[in-house]
């Protein structure tokens, strides 16, 4: 009974106000709106923190990556890209998994560049077009260089 009971973790509003950082009676306004899901227990108001962090996931305007289980279905067995997405969310999410093939801190001619992409497809123009439109990479007088800031959080893992 004792893990059953974790997975229901009731915050307060002025808990729930502390966590985001917001004035408490604005967190009541938006539990009495419904806008905030929550429970009210007498004068009391009570959130689960599953349901918060869903609904701070919902209402985010962060950008969704594209799930890794359907960015194979673009390579084939061995590796090679079949095609280039047209879609851009697919197209980010292969970008990413070709990103991973270069080193983060080292500069490339555009040969270099155009080597490793061919591995993988062999219009590396446009991939390698790609990579700086999307500014998953900079270029500077024929060098070329991953952009460090773009890096997503899962571009430089090794695969699972």
């Amino acid at each position: 009974m004792g893990d059953e009971m974790t997975d229901f973790d009731l915050l307060t509003a002025k808990e729930v106000a502390d966590i985001l950082k917001m004035n408490p009676q604005v967190i009541l306004r938006k539990l009495q709106a419904g806008t905030i899901p929550g429970y009210k227990l007498g004068k009391d108001w009570r959130v689960s923190r599953t349901q918060l962090l869903d609904w701070l996931e919902k209402h985010s305007n962060q950008r969704k990556r594209y799930p890794d289980r359907f960015v194979g279905q673009f390579f084939n067995s061995d590796g090679t890209l079949k095609s280039i997405p047209a879609q851009r969310k697919k197209r980010v999410a292969v970008l990413e998994v070709l990103l991973k093939n270069f080193e983060l801190n080292r500069v490339y001619d555009e040969k270099e560049v155009n080597e490793i992409i061919m591995r993988f497809h062999s219009d590396f123009c446009t991939i390698r077009r790609e990579f700086i439109m999307e500014k998953m990479m900079s270029r500077s007088e024929g060098k070329y260089r991953v952009n460090g800031s773009y890096i997503s959080p899962h571009a430089f893992q090794a695969d699972n």
